[in-house]
């Protein structure tokens, strides 16, 4: 199972095994993680999943699609690798994966 690296905004940091083909939304709810609300269940409707995604992963994690570019226009300090959790699938790629969880959402 590959392995995601969830960052506070504080330094803190919590490490999930994530099966392969969830997504990082519910991996971070599924081991009770900080940060990652995932209101609307993962249907790219709330941004409560925002997570800023690590500058050597981005390519790794692809480009957000159009539905989730305009859910990302709703969240604070948004930034240029600036992600919904519910949107990353994970794949053996991503073990390794590292994201920032933002101060807003705690």
């Amino acid at each position: 199972m590959p392995t995601v690296i969830y960052k506070t905004h504080n330094g803190g940091q919590y490490e999930a095994e994530i099966a392969t083909g969830s997504n990082l939304m519910v991996g971070a709810l599924d081991n009770m993680i900080d940060g990652i609300l995932g209101e609307c269940g993962g249907a790219c409707a709330c941004a409560t999943c925002h997570c800023y995604v690590d500058e050597a992963w981005i390519e790794k994690t692809g480009a957000a699609g159009d539905m989730e570019q305009e859910m990302l226009t709703c969240v604070v300090d948004p930034q240029p690798n600036s992600r919904l959790a519910c949107q990353i699938t994970m794949s053996d790629e991503l073990d390794g994966l590292v994201v920032t969880l933002p101060e807003s959402q705690y």
